[in-house]
């Protein structure tokens, strides 16, 4: 049976805070102490969790915690977070209600920290799976991601939330998360271009310059150094213990698991940067002819690269920083802007461009995180969102007021939904409900959000009131018409007391919330809630080419102009607000209150003023004392009657009846007074903690007397069960030893036998040894002499034979020595005749080399004579020509023989050139070889004009068939050549054009009657469908005009598309046939989007598409896309088609692959 423990064993303090005795501020302070010092951070107020930041790891948020919460009942173990996030997932689960976990709390008091717990405690206990842990994946590296870009560094958090978050988690009907959507609630933008002293900017900023690579920052023109951007402040750039290069890595790789794209993480980082470069954008003044001064940017290198990284003209932006356009109706009045408005231009655009990229991410991720199924689904909504803020030092602006007032709207649900659950349960129990008097702040928030006479309201009509519109105008409007309202104070209202109370400035109003009096400064308040961005820089946003400024800036689009006055910033969250507050109220809540222990955010200290003054405004002790109102405690029958039988005898120690009978018995048995509980129908209602702690205290004294007992059964138990045990023993040795002496006397008797046994046999064995010896030596002395016999007779046997043999050697051999002698003979008259025919051959050999030699000489002789003849005679005719034309030679005689004597030479080159001229194919290169230096430039021109003319006779042969075919495979070389794997193995093979035979083959004259146009080319391709990545075959048609895609079985034309509306085609740079047909957008053919396609012939197909639409469109070229990664639109939503090498278990052939709603993945083999 398993041992359950309860909120009430080993109790430190006290642990739900509804039990606590007696109830004022000091005593719950010293609760929160004694508790905290002792690492237990968590305290309930009822099914409320108080939870302080320890500022240290604690051992208490491990796997085994885990699983000791898990299924177990809330009051079942002492308090903790994970008990909260299991009652509400298994209501969420099993009772198929929705959820809410509430986390508020002032910065630093660890609201993300336990938005995390409960989000993982949720992904821990819920179903397993592939798609199961994906989404949970997701779902909790969104928080990297917000934290980057939401959070930054505050002197009382290092880590602090400047939003707030509300997430629903929506999960299926087995308890599995399907997915999430994310709201964001009023990002602190002002943190963009000022911070205060000792704190950040965003993370983001800091992560970017520390953790991007030197390329990233070359891309996005940034350097390192914190120094040279104005919007980051230099005294807290670096905290200790935040690593902003690991965290940027980290960033980094939650954006890619949540299903960014690289080109989507790039355009982010890109505006990222660009906000860096706005800050640097200094102004001067300059006179004008008016008098009045105009803005000039001062260094516009800043000004330079913040247009290129958007991609807008710098003249645009330079002209919208010095020049605003106000349009009423048909008129445009242009305006210059002074220095301080042109800083306010730049700083308001900064902050606009900051908080929209965050809007837009966060819809990003909701994109990525969303439910694919339509199905209805449950859902568990957590809000991390500021607590109360008040500024001791007064310093309380328009953002602490709607803060504040957010609060005041959740603590108003809070005392509803808690009033209203109290309610349900005592109407559930049958017992009777009386009214609980509480302070209902419903005055406080009708003051701030009234339609007529609110505080907002009265800020929005000041600020769209005509005329000199200043802080001061409306605060005096709000002395005016607040004046009389009990919870408002200035120094003009009735209720001041400023004659005594010096701490109300002229400038500043207080009001009275739930948690007391805040002082706000109404400097600024106009400003902030205009949130004023001039419509010249909308649309000089809007007309970048960068991808996102479009949907950053829709206002900005000049065929939408809305004369409208933009929403202010306090309705736009009076708005959220309201929609966060229906949201609530639909849903189950669950609330956690956060606690900052201390400000120097140091472990083991606690600071009681500063957790009395959270207290107070989270109004901690107004919700113990609503849960106090009615019974105090409240437990079912039967968890009670377990807990507490033992205090009676009737039902010590098994109640065989009804619980609540037992429970009727027990309490009667115990003299508890009737006023001071009351019986529902499942539960036991006691009013007072005291009754609670009397039964403790008595069970606590009984359990002694109990375990006394217990110790004196288990002696005696004990006692007997060694007594039984020695006997059992004494008769097991007994029986041992028995056996053991019996054994003993066998093995005796036993030994004696055998060696009985043994001399008998041996008395045997050697009687018959010796007659076995007597026959073997009779049969020894019968074989010796038949050896002898059979020798004997062998020996002479043997004499014989060799007698005979010697006399047959004795023959062989003489006629060996007459045979050898008659042989020798022979030979050496064969060697006599042989030396006298070599001697003569000799002889006549010496003679004839003797009269060669002879002639030889002769030859020689009469050669140099003849040599030396022809030498003398060109002499003498050398000399006479010279002497004959010598009167004709004179001054310009060299030059003449240089002449002729290179005429000459050329004309031998070009005679010898006929005879070496190579052969009329294009392909030979070879040539003859250069025979004078001086010639080797018409010897190389002469080689190429060669070339050309046989190769313009080798044209002369084509066809024009042939010819447009080699045009083909010309242009697709200059296309696809060193750019696509797949196109050497294209070069050999033919472009055929119809591959289906459309004309001929009856099975397409249905089709071929659709198209009237000749068709250029006829295939089978794959269209590939965006859902699962597989491919459905399809006919594609080319023809002068339009491509056709007709369904293969039936012929039936699906899609019909004229080429001028093809806009680019995409291909990867490796061995498949893919290629995506990227159509014009608006135009009626992409209503489905692009086509995503596949063919065996997709180097032809591209080619003969590039030649059609280029004499179509009558322009120089389509635009030929060749990469590894591009995008694809399907119908609304864009999709990345990414190409990786495959392995051999890929197959043969290109295989794709949906990774996730924006990917598609295509394995391609590894070239062999």
């Amino acid at each position: 049976m398993e041992v359950k423990t309860s909120l009430l064993d080993n109790m430190i303090g006290v642990g739900d805070m509804v039990l606590l005795e007696p109830l004022n501020e000091v005593s719950f302070i010293e609760n929160l102490r004694k508790r905290f010092d002792h690492n237990e951070i968590y305290t309930y107020i009822g099914s409320v969790v108080i939870s302080m930041n320890p500022y240290r790891s604690l051992s208490i948020f491990t796997p085994e915690k885990v699983e000791e919460y898990r299924n177990r009942n809330f009051y079942e173990l002492s308090p903790h977070i994970y008990a909260l996030a299991d009652e509400a997932y298994r209501s969420l689960r099993d009772q198929d209600k929705d959820q809410c976990i509430l986390i508020t709390g002032e910065s630093g008091a660890g609201k993300t920290e336990a938005s995390k717990l409960v989000m993982s405690y949720v992904a821990a206990v819920c179903g397993k799976g592939q798609e199961v842990n994906k989404v949970k994946e997701q779902l909790l590296q969104s928080n990297p991601v917000l934290e980057a870009f939401g959070n930054a560094k505050t002197v009382r958090n290092d880590n602090s939330s400047r939003f707030g978050k509300y997430m629903d988690i929506e999960f299926d009907f087995k308890g599995d998360p399907l997915g999430g959507v994310i709201s964001n609630y009023l990002l602190e933008k002002s943190r963009v271009c000022k911070q205060p002293r000792g704190e950040r900017n965003f993370h983001i900023f800091y992560q970017l310059l520390s953790g991007a690579s030197g390329d990233t920052l070359m891309k996005l023109k940034l350097d390192r150094d914190f120094s040279k951007y104005n919007y980051l402040s230099l005294d807290s750039a670096t905290v200790n213990g935040l690593d902003d290069a690991a965290s940027f890595r980290t960033v980094r790789n939650a954006m890619q698991i949540v299903g960014f794209m690289e080109d989507e993480v790039q355009l982010v980082l890109e505006l990222v940067a660009a906000v860096l470069k706005l800050g640097n954008i200094e102004f001067k003044p300059e006179s004008r002819v008016n008098g009045f001064d105009e803005s000039r940017v001062k260094d516009k290198n800043d000004l330079k690269e913040m247009c290129e990284l958007l991609g807008i003209e710098q003249s645009v932006l330079e002209r919208a920083f010095s020049y605003r356009t106000v349009e009423a109706k048909m008129e445009k009045v242009s305006t210059t802007l002074n220095v301080a408005q042109a800083y306010y231009a730049r700083d308001a655009l900064a902050k606009n461009l900051y908080s929209r990229l965050f809007s837009w991410l966060v819809t990003r991720i909701n994109e990525s995180i969303k439910a694919q199924a339509k199905t209805r689904h449950k859902v568990m909504g957590v809000l991390d969102i500021y607590g109360f803020e008040i500024f001791e030092d007064g310093d309380n602006s328009f953002e602490q007021f709607i803060i504040n007032y957010c609060n005041e709207k959740l603590q108003q649900i809070f005392i509803e939904l808690t009033l209203r659950e109290e309610q349900e349960e005592y109407v559930r129990e049958g017992i009777e409900w009386t009214n609980i008097e509480y302070f209902n702040n419903a005055i406080i928030c009708d003051l701030i959000e009234n339609n007529q006479n609110g505080i907002l309201a009265m800020l929005d009509e000041e600020c769209l009131r005509p005329g000199t519109v200043t802080d001061d105008t409306f605060l005096d409007k709000l002395n005016t018409i607040c004046a009389e309202h009990q919870h408002f104070e200035s120094r003009l209202s009735k209720n001041s007391k400023f004659l005594t109370d010096h701490s109300l400035p002229h400038s500043c109003f207080r009001i009275q919330h739930y948690a007391g009096k805040v002082l706000y400064r109404v400097e600024g308040f106009v400003d902030k809630n205009n949130d004023l961005l001039y419509r010249d820089l909308s649309q000089a946003m809007y007309k970048a080419t960068h991808s996102l400024m479009k949907q950053l800036f829709p206002e900005g689009n000049p065929a939408k102009v809305n004369l409208k006055r933009p929403l202010t910033a306090g309705f736009q969250f009076k708005a959220s607000v309201g929609g966060l507050m229906r949201n609530l109220q639909t849903k189950n809540p669950n609330y956690i209150r956060c606690i900052k222990p201390n400000d120097k955010k140091a472990a083991h200290i606690f600071t009681d003023s500063l957790v009395c003054h959270q207290v107070r405004y989270l109004g901690l002790m107004e919700n113990v004392r609503v849960r106090r109102a009615g019974y105090a405690f409240r437990q079912p029958y039967e968890p009670c009657l377990e807990r507490y039988k033992m205090l009676c005898k009737q039902t010590w120690p098994h109640w065989r009846g009804p619980a609540r009978d037992g429970v009727e018995v027990l309490l009667t048995d115990c003299s508890v007074p009737a006023e001071e509980f009351a019986y529902g129908r499942s539960k036991i209602f006691i009013r007072n903690p005291r009754t609670l702690f009397t039964l403790e205290e008595r069970r606590r004294a009984c359990l002694e007397d109990l375990a006394t007992l217990i110790q004196k059964i288990y002696r005696g138990w004990k006692c007997r069960t060694h007594f039984l045990l020695l006997k059992k023993s004494q008769v097991v040795v007994a029986a041992w030893y028995r056996r053991y002496a019996q054994q003993k006397k066998y093995e005796k008797i036993k030994s004696a036998t055998l060696v009985m046994q043994s001399f008998t046999r041996g008395w045997k064995a050697r009687k018959i040894l010796r007659q076995l010896k007597y026959e073997k030596r009779c049969k020894e002395a019968v074989t010796t002499i038949a050896a002898y016999w059979h020798g004997t007779q062998a020996r002479m046997e043997l004499r014989r034979l060799k007698t005979e043999a010697r006399n047959k050697h004795a023959v062989s051999v003489i006629w060996a020595y007459w045979q050898g002698t008659k042989a020798r003979r022979e030979l050496r008259f064969l060697k006599k005749e042989a030396r006298e025919k070599h001697a003569v051959s000799v002889i006549w050999a010496g003679w004839q080399g003797t009269k060669a030699r002879r002639e030889l000489r002769c030859l020689k002789e009469e050669a140099r004579r003849k040599h030396a003849v022809a030498v003398i005679w060109a002499y003498w005719r050398g000399l006479q020509v010279r002497r004959e034309y010598r009167k004709f030679f004179r001054a310009n005689a060299g030059k003449k023989i240089y002449c002729f004597i290179i005429q000459r030479i050329m004309q031998k080159y070009f005679l010898g050139l006929k005879t070496t001229v190579p052969s009329m194919s294009p392909i030979d290169n070879t040539w003859s070889a250069q025979p004078y230096s001086f010639l080797e430039g018409a010897h190389t021109e002469l080689r190429r004009i060669f070339h050309l003319w046989r190769c313009k006779k080798h044209r002369g042969q084509f066809t024009e068939e042939k010819k447009a075919v080699y045009e083909e495979k010309l242009e697709a070389s200059e296309i696809f050549k060193n750019k696509k794997a797949l196109y050497p193995s294209s070069v050999s093979q033919p472009f055929k054009g119809d591959y289906l035979e459309i004309h001929k083959n009856p099975k397409y004259q249905k089709l071929n009657s659709a198209v009237e146009e000749k068709v250029l080319l006829a295939d089978v391709v794959n269209k590939i469908n965006r859902a699962n990545g597989k491919g459905s075959p399809r006919l594609f048609l080319l023809t002068k005009n339009n491509f056709v895609l007709a369904d293969q079985k039936t012929g039936q034309v699906k899609a019909s598309v004229p080429l001028l509306d093809l806009t680019s085609v995409s291909v990867s740079t490796q061995s498949d046939g893919f290629f995506a047909l990227k159509l014009k957008e608006g135009s009626a053919s992409a209503a489905k989007g692009d086509f995503l396609l596949n063919s065996e012939h997709l180097i032809e197909i591209i080619t003969k598409l590039h030649r059609t639409w280029t004499t179509a469109a009558d322009k120089d070229q389509i635009n030929i896309d060749i990469s590894d990664e591009f995008l694809v639109q399907f119908k609304q939503d864009k999709v990345c088609v990414k190409f990786i090498q495959g392995g051999p278990k890929n197959g043969t052939s290109a295989a794709c692959k949906r990774k996730n709603n924006r990917l598609l993945e295509v394995s391609v083999p590894s070239s062999p």
